[in-house]
């Protein structure tokens, strides 16, 4: 008997040894132990034996009683060693086991099922009585009231009426698989590779509790199968051993299912993962060679800029150049991302040219605007740096381009004669749309170049001054501040009688006298720089005032009055070749 247990203890120790977690390896180390001492136990006795194999009677009675002895204490040693294992096979069990819990509730509602059903009958019985007594009335009572309080907990307990570890066993399910099509979807399936790998994980996990727990409720089975052999009397045993034993009837059908479910979704997980792993290197070799275009454009992209800043930043051109790159190169990058991670093309040009005729109206303003701009950019009409004077519901706002956007243009307003003389404020930036080249009348002050305008300054002298010397001397200022505009000019207009029939191209300075209410009005006209009017208009009209304050014979002229007090101010006097033959004269 003895013999037998210690093989059992050996199976058991060596049918579990995957299975040996750290709150099974003491209890084990003590079975091992057990078996170590009960053989050594053996083997002294029967070396011991054969030392001698004869004795007299009384000692041979003597030796069969101290063997009842030694064996009744070694089964004791085997029972206790035995339930020391069961007991922390127990605790184990006990700890954080969710599926203890849900078979604990399956266990509750198959008894409230048996419960319920003796409950009925029994109902049904009083109820099928004709004449009951008060106490099988009240009795009857308790009955019903019992069973509409099973019938509640059976409710509560619905869940667990097929299936209750279906939620357990279940995988989390799989969420549709991001495709890989663009640089961004790479973060995205990586994203969802972690989320699924940490889903799998948690599966596994679970299977892994249920196994465990599988095996050590084998474990206990045969523990109490072992106790039963050992203590035949003990009907605590064969109870526990039956309960056991239905529990693993419940396990062992889910495990196996647990398992076909585990196998199935580890290889849809593995599908999954090697199609994202595929998908994630093909479309990395693909923004590697999308990238590389992108760099080799970006390289000529600086190597123009820096062409253009090395030979054109003195020229004017050098803005629209720069801008021009700008514009290219962010085209470039739009049109080979577009055809890069747009799959179907033709259907997205469909889409715009049945949406193009709506979006033409609902956005006429920018649309006009966006194609001002590319008259702007093509025509030439309007450079940035060029001076221009727009016009908006009568005031005028005269300024410098300062850039030229796809929408608008900026103007930074200058001190001009136009802030001089109507708006009183300068320095403010003015935004343009474009599409004010279609509706609105510009003037550009330095268009291709010619960056010099005509000015001019008016002064009023006195009738009886001498017209031709303050013409002169009108003459003589403007042509001496104006002589390097007047040259510029000369060659600037020669250049541009290529592009433009121009007939006149005279430049020099431009007296004019006009006769006024109050005197003689000398109008001066010369050639400025049209970025600063006001500085040279400002010198000329000094110098002028001062030259005509030393002459003499010149008198500046302003509105005047004459006033006769007390004194007769007669009507001129009538001549003879004034009176006709039919008029009558009197005389006074």
């Amino acid at each position: 008997m003895i013999l037998r247990s210690i093989l059992l203890i050996s199976l058991l120790i060596l049918s579990f040894p995957s299975r040996i977690n750290a709150e099974e390896s003491s209890a084990l180390k003590h079975l091992e132990n057990f078996k170590d001492i009960i053989t050594s136990g053996l083997s002294s006795k029967t070396d011991d034996s054969q030392k001698k194999p004869k004795q007299n009677s009384k000692n041979s009675k003597n030796s069969k009683n101290s063997k009842n002895n030694n064996r009744w204490e070694d089964r004791k040693k085997t029972i206790d060693l035995l339930l020391q294992r069961k007991q922390e096979l127990d605790e184990s069990l006990k700890k954080n086991n969710i599926w203890a819990k849900i078979y604990s509730n399956y266990h509750t509602y198959l008894y409230l099922i048996d419960e319920n059903k003796r409950t009925q009958e029994q109902i049904k019985s009083l109820e099928e009585r004709i004449n009951l007594t008060t106490k099988e009335r009240e009795g009857l009572a308790t009955l019903k009231s019992k069973a509409k309080t099973i019938a509640g907990k059976l409710q509560l307990l619905e869940e667990y009426k097929k299936d209750p570890f279906k939620e357990l066993i279940k995988p989390a399910p799989l969420e549709d698989i991001p495709s890989v099509t663009n640089p961004i979807a790479i973060i995205t399936a990586m994203s969802y590779k972690k989320k699924l790998l940490s889903e799998q994980e948690e599966f596994d996990n679970r299977y892994i509790s249920l196994k465990q727990i599988v095996d050590k409720f084998q474990e206990e089975s045969k523990i109490l199968e072992e106790l039963i052999k050992l203590d035949k009397t003990n009907e605590k045993y064969v109870d526990k051993l039956k309960k056991v034993n239905e529990k693993l009837k419940v396990y062992k059908p889910v495990l196996d299912i647990f398992k076909t479910t585990k196998n199935v979704y580890t290889k849809k997980v593995d599908e999954i993962k090697l199609k994202l792993r595929r998908e994630i290197k093909k479309e990395m070799s693909k923004t590697a060679v999308i990238g590389g275009i992108i760099l080799f454009f970006f390289a000529i992209f600086l190597l123009g800029k820096f062409l253009a800043h090395k030979y054109m930043a003195e020229n004017d051109r050098f803005y629209m150049i720069n801008k021009a790159l700008n514009i290219t190169f962010i085209t470039l990058l739009v049109i080979i991302l577009l055809f890069s991670y747009i799959e179907n093309v033709s259907y997205l040009v469909t889409v715009l040219g049945f949406a193009s005729a709506g979006i033409a109206i609902a956005m006429k303003d920018w649309f006009m605007s966006l194609m001002g701009w590319f008259v702007i950019v093509i025509g030439g009409t309007i450079h940035v740096g060029d001076r221009v004077k727009f016009v908006k519901d009568g005031v005028e706002y005269v300024g410098d381009i300062v850039d030229i956007s796809v929408m608008r243009m900026t103007l930074h307003e200058d001190v001009t004669l136009t802030t001089y003389m109507h708006n009183r404020r300068g320095g403010r930036m003015i935004f343009i749309p474009n599409n004010f080249i279609f509706t609105d009348m510009i003037a550009n002050y330095s268009h291709s170049g010619l960056k010099t305008v005509w000015d001019g300054i008016d002064f009023m002298i006195t009738f009886d001054s001498d017209i031709s010397k303050a013409s002169s001397i009108a003459k003589e200022v403007t042509k001496k501040y104006s002589k390097g505009y007047t040259d510029i000019t000369r060659k600037q207009l020669n250049k541009l009688r290529s592009s433009y029939s121009i007939r006149n191209t005279n430049v020099e300075p431009r007296i004019l006298s006009f006769i006024e209410p109050y005197g003689i009005k000398i109008s001066s006209w010369y050639l400025t720089n049209a970025y600063a009017t006001l500085t040279l208009r400002s010198t000329i009209s000094q110098e002028i005032i001062e030259k005509i304050q030393a002459e003499e014979s010149v008198h500046l002229a302003f509105p005047t009055q004459s006033i006769y007090v007390d004194k007769d101010v007669r009507k001129p006097p009538i001549l003879p070749e004034d009176i006709e033959a039919d008029d009558e004269v009197v005389l006074s």
